[in-house]
């Protein structure tokens, strides 16, 4: 059992080619370290990999992320709807147990460092990591995307942290940084117009307006001949998950739309589970303690 326990959730700027995707996660699991879950979004062209271990060895499957990542993705020829800057585009720490956020902060400089000298990759460092308060909000890094990123790499205020002041040729630069747990949230509505989905997210996110704690983004999805409000929600104990769809919901009725389904990428904090249903139930609360297989977990441990 490990006593220490970091989680880091890297997205990957593949989501079409499951072969790729599957050698990737391969190469982040090892020694002192899992892959406890990964998911792919074709229309975004993205994955989100879910690791969980100790410290060291979150280190050590980042690095071989990174450099299996770098081997098969191509960003010169990635398309997708997801804003991207790198084939590897963002490393996030979360303490979980028996860690500090200064340690994830600590971890994040540390692989940054490591991921710019092994594989010459520029790294900037984001969240509780930057350097500078501009760095702290990842879409203000990332802005520009890969195609824009040489030009805006020439000026002084975005030499990156670590690495070379120029993008890898076919993997352009990674965002790396410690933050609390996020939860990435996506609602599909029951249109093809992305004027909607756009407004909705403009009047759900916290920059122009909206709930606290909430990023959120229209975008197309042409396969399915719909589009999506997508959202990071930084905070689901002062932004719950179910105010966030209340206020999709609502915003979409304004122009006559209907909310298809939502969906979670990647995992979240099993209490964000448990106060949507006390929520919806109008129960005041619901705690693991409540819960019959949890205490029955709860049981086991203290009796091994």
């Amino acid at each position: 059992m490990w006593n220490r326990i970091i989680e880091s959730v890297p997205n990957i700027s593949e989501g079409r080619r499951p072969e790729v995707v599957q050698a990737i996660v391969t190469a982040a699991a090892g020694p002192d370290r899992k892959v406890i879950d990964y998911s792919m979004d074709p229309d975004h062209n993205r994955a989100v990999i879910t690791i969980v271990g100790t410290p060291d060895g979150i280190e050590a499957g980042i690095i071989g992320l990174t450099g299996k990542a770098l081997e098969l993705i191509d960003l010169r020829r990635h398309t997708g709807a997801h804003p991207r800057m790198g084939a590897v585009d963002v490393v996030p720490f979360v303490p979980v147990r028996g860690v500090t956020m200064d340690d994830c902060v600590t971890l994040s400089r540390k692989v940054g460092a490591r991921l710019a000298a092994t594989f010459n990759l520029p790294v900037y460092l984001y969240e509780q990591s930057a350097s500078r308060p501009e760095r702290e909000n990842l879409a203000a890094i990332r802005k520009g995307e890969f195609e824009g990123l040489a030009e805006k790499m020439q000026r002084p205020e975005w030499a990156p942290d670590f690495g070379p002041p120029h993008p890898h040729p076919s993997g352009g630069a990674v965002a790396v940084g410690a933050r609390e747990f996020l939860i990435a949230y996506n609602i599909e509505l029951a249109t093809s117009d992305l004027s909607v989905a756009r407004k909705v997210a403009r009047a759900v996110r916290h920059s122009s307006g909206g709930l606290r704690y909430v990023k959120a983004l229209g975008f197309a999805l042409p396969d399915k001949g719909i589009v999506q409000v997508s959202m990071n929600l930084t905070n689901f104990k002062k932004t719950p998950i179910l105010r966030v769809f209340e206020l999709v919901k609502r915003e979409a009725a304004r122009y006559g739309v209907a909310v298809l389904r939502s969906e979670l990428v990647g995992m979240a904090p099993r209490q964000a589970v448990y106060d949507v249903a006390a929520a919806c139930l109008q129960l005041g609360a619901l705690t693991p303690d409540q819960v019959l297989e949890d205490r029955i977990e709860e049981a086991l441990r203290a009796d091994s």
